[in-house]
């Protein structure tokens, strides 16, 4: 990666499109550090230390900002209303026929369904920063320690008014400038801004270990070496298994069309092990932090049925009941996505269509039968594996309550990984497309 990187910067095309998106992440980082007027950021860090932990969604949601959200900035939504409207717009072009036509289009259909996105993530960054709002103003009911400054009469409404529309032109900036990177820098833009919201929060890390460190040699020393041994060896693991495929192999029947030859070729489908990426975390992630989202509305008190107590509790992030539920999910997400990605019986009517097969497998039923045997297996590795990168960080904060802060989990590394192998491989093509020199020379 290091040495694509030096090829790269010695090309003066490449060279420009690389400062072009530092300067972007540069922007980004700023406007990570502008508080939103009438907030008390103190207030917010201390609340956000309290409840972000254990991995839960708030601790994700605030990492990939970049520990913006905790802070209370203008960029606290980040790139996270985009995101949730690209992955409900990738599930209803397959649920719904009308997108799904768009979708078969080509690059027009792909520009209508780009700005329905935009216009879907403009109104869950509205819905998402007003809730924001309300968590932060529902904080306390004390107005010395409260999160808003002004909550009641005339000023209580401006001051709203101005935090939500700040949160929502936050998000909307921050996808303008993704957008910008895509068409002018390196990589996807919406997937560098992600990236370097998790970068920016390993330094923080990194820091709470040291401080650990010196406050208890005796015991956090080998918990820290130890640590960075575990992390290392997870990115190689991660990378690993994100470059691991399964080749099913093809066999072109031969055909004389005239006096020449065609087909008898061999090749292979490669079927990628972890094929859904981090989709089924994140969607196993949203759906097990509805328990404590309730709870941020309606605290647990005095008066509250027990009822109420055992379900919250039973949620409690720091259980292995919790882990187990979330691991289980995480599997299940993942043949839901990967059930969606894959249709194994057009697979095997492209093959049949193209004169192509798999040896000893008979064309048809047969074929399409394989192929979901195989997309079963691969995706029963693939899930156990995201599950297991997803509940350590659980078990970790379960081991030490002060590593509960930690935000080097492995959600957040396959991400960084994952954003890393795919702005290196972008960088390869267009080395690989300046370099090569055409049929005319």
């Amino acid at each position: 990666m290091f040495q694509t990187l030096k090829r790269a910067w010695s090309v003066p095309e490449i060279r420009k499109k690389l400062l072009y998106t530092l300067l972007m992440i540069v922007i980004f980082r700023f406007g990570c550090a502008i508080t939103v007027p009438f907030l008390n950021t103190s207030v917010v860090k201390e609340w956000m230390d309290q409840n972000a932990t254990d991995g839960n969604f708030l601790e994700y949601l605030n990492t990939i900002t970049g520990g913006a959200l905790s802070q209370a900035t203008l960029f606290s939504l980040s790139i996270t209303p985009y995101i949730n409207a690209s992955i409900i717009m990738q599930l209803l072009t397959y649920a719904l026929p009308p997108l799904e036509r768009l979708r078969d289009e080509g690059e027009e259909g792909r520009k209508k369904i780009d700005k329905i996105t935009a216009v879907v993530a403009t109104i869950l960054s509205v819905f998402m920063g007003f809730a924001y709002y309300l968590t932060l103003k529902n904080m306390s009911t004390d107005s010395a320690s409260s999160a808003v400054k002004y909550v009641t009469g005339g000023s209580g409404i401006f001051a709203g008014f101005v935090i939500v529309t700040c949160f929502v032109a936050g998000a909307s900036f921050v996808v303008w400038m993704g957008n910008r990177i895509s068409d002018k820098g390196i990589g996807n833009g919406v997937s560098m801004i992600l990236f370097a919201g998790i970068a920016a929060r390993f330094p923080v890390d990194a820091g709470h270990l040291i401080s650990l460190t010196k406050q208890d040699p005796a015991k956090y020393l080998f918990v820290t070496l130890g640590y960075l041994v575990f992390i290392v060896l997870e990115f190689a693991l991660i990378v690993f298994m994100n470059e691991a495929e399964r080749r099913i192999p093809i066999q072109y029947a031969k055909r004389v069309v005239g006096r020449k030859q065609y087909g008898g070729q061999k090749t292979h489908i490669p079927i990628k092990v972890m094929m859904s990426g981090v989709m089924p975390i994140i969607f196993a992630m949203s759906f097990m932090a509805l328990p404590s989202t309730i709870q941020l509305f309606k605290p647990i008190t005095a008066d509250s049925p027990k009822w109420y107590v055992s379900f919250m509790n039973f949620f409690n992030t720091r259980s292995w009941k919790y882990a187990l539920i979330y691991f289980i999910l995480i599997i299940a997400f993942n043949y839901f996505y990967v059930s969606i990605q894959y249709n194994p019986v057009e697979i095997a009517n492209n093959l049949r269509q193209s004169n192509g097969g798999i040896p000893g497998i008979r064309p048809g039923k047969p074929t399409s039968d394989y192929i979901q045997r195989v997309l079963s297996k691969i995706a029963l590795v693939g899930a156990v594996f995201l599950g297991i990168i997803a509940v350590v960080p659980i078990f970790i904060s379960i081991a030490d309550d002060n590593l509960r802060s930690l935000s080097m989990g492995g959600t957040t590394i396959l991400i960084a990984v994952s954003v890393a192998l795919e702005t290196t491989r972008t960088l390869e093509s267009q080395l690989m497309m300046r370099h090569h020199k055409g049929f005319l020379q």
